[in-house]
């Protein structure tokens, strides 16, 4: 993902989740994909999809099941 793809998804997150403090960060070896931070905390990876000419982003987020005690 270049800066302008970056860009757009980081702003369509935090509009879409009314949260500033979401950053989406490059990932140092990795053009197809950049990380998701809440604040400090990495929350997930947001996937660039590309094929046919489609262009569409992919979020996933795991939950550990530590996280929800």
């Amino acid at each position: 993902m270049d800066k302008n793809d970056i860009a757009k998804v980081e702003a369509y997150l935090r509009q879409t989740f009314s949260n500033a403090a979401i950053r989406v960060v490059a990932r140092p070896r990795k053009t197809d994909s950049a990380e998701v931070y809440i604040g400090e905390e990495f929350v997930g990876v947001v996937f660039l999809d590309d094929e046919d000419g489609d262009r569409s982003y992919n979020f996933t987020m795991a939950i550990l099941d530590s996280d929800l005690d």
